[in-house]
């Protein structure tokens, strides 16, 4: 497989992206929806918000470069036979689950920051993350973290509801339409050939 997109299929690069970001975005959402159920005195609850932003960080890292790598890498093209209003939702999809990649760790930088708890962050026990200045200092950072914790939990809902329509018209492209929409992403198309 080469590097760079083709005519028909996605790239090394794009391919080795996409699924680092969804496995890493999954663990994230499970690890999310499991420390806010968790006791503050739980031990376990420190080591899982620190790894919840890690990962969180390293996703907004990698949705840069995807970015960065698909401005001089055009996809293939759609399927020609995709109606006009498939082709609108397709693109809303995909930019929906782009902007998620960047406001949830954005938002939850912001949460971090304005908390009265002021716990540092430091990605994976490493490197050490500042607050956001001027919201870590702000009068009304109390209202900010409320705001802030909204979107958040807003925006994980909507990710979700958005992969799980992904995932659906990857599946409907593979077996209702028998198109190569699904394949051309996977990392060998010998893993799931088209019309399986």
């Amino acid at each position: 497989m080469q590097w760079r997109n083709s005519e028909i299929r996605f790239g090394l690069a794009a391919v080795s992206l996409h699924w680092l970001i969804a496995v890493l975005f999954l663990a994230m959402l499970a690890i999310g929806v499991t420390m806010v159920r968790l006791p503050l005195t739980d031990p376990w609850t420190f080591p899982l918000f620190q790894f919840h932003k890690s990962l969180g960080a390293t996703i907004f890292l990698l949705a840069c470069a995807r970015i960065a790598w698909g401005a001089g890498n055009n996809p293939p093209p759609l399927p020609a036979s995709l109606k006009p209003h498939e082709r609108v939702l397709a693109r809303l999809t995909h930019w929906g689950l782009y902007a998620v990649l960047f406001l949830m760790p954005l938002t939850g930088w912001v949460i971090v920051s304005a908390s009265p708890l002021g716990i540092p962050t430091v990605l994976y026990g490493i490197v050490p993350l500042p607050h956001i200045g001027f919201v870590a200092g702000h009068p009304q950072k109390a209202a900010i973290e409320t705001a802030a914790s909204w979107a958040h939990w807003g925006l994980a809902i909507f990710a979700a509801t958005l992969i799980v329509l992904h995932m659906a018209a990857a599946l409907w492209h593979h077996f209702a339409k028998r198109d190569d929409v699904l394949t051309r992403m996977l990392p060998s198309r010998v893993l799931f050939r088209k019309g399986t």
